[in-house]
């Protein structure tokens, strides 16, 4: 586990909501912290397709936070209501708003860049909050629920 202070909160988390992970990382707690993802986001009521395309997209964040936000960084996961959502915060320089700005999908040889297209692909909604002191990234994901004939909806 690394020692990483948290970043000072940019966004408040509703008290409605359940936190699920909140936990500092770097390159060594990467896929451990993706499969502590897998079994919360499973477990919050993603599954399939759903579950695999939000945790490509965590896992996008989370490595994207390793190679250029300084090394490490810290990932809150909960869950609100219908949707879980999950916030990535890193200490780096930030990103250029030329950066932000292109939407438009990487070259398919282009070895490198495919992480913010990918989790904003990949997720039901995405903000980005970047300055030269770090970058916050949240994503999320509109949990599904099954009605049962006859009666009322369930998680």
């Amino acid at each position: 586990m690394t020692h990483a202070e948290p970043p000072t909160p940019r966004t408040v988390m509703p008290i409605e909501s359940s936190l699920l992970i909140a936990e500092a990382f770097d390159q060594a707690r990467v896929t451990q912290l993706r499969h502590s993802v897998t079994s919360c986001a499973h477990a919050a009521g993603l599954d399939g397709q759903r579950l695999d395309d939000f945790v490509l997209a965590v896992n996008e964040l989370i490595t994207n936070a390793v190679r250029h936000g300084g090394g490490q960084g810290w990932l809150r996961l909960w869950r609100r209501a219908d949707e879980l959502v999950c916030e990535v915060s890193d200490h780096g320089r930030g990103i250029s708003a030329q950066r932000l700005g292109n939407r438009s999908r990487p070259a398919p040889d282009t070895a490198g860049g495919w992480g913010l297209w990918l989790a904003r692909e990949l997720s039901d909604a995405m903000e980005v909050e970047t300055s030269p002191a770090g970058t916050t990234v949240r994503i999320s994901a509109l949990i599904r629920t099954l009605r049962r004939a006859g009666g009322p909806a369930v998680d």
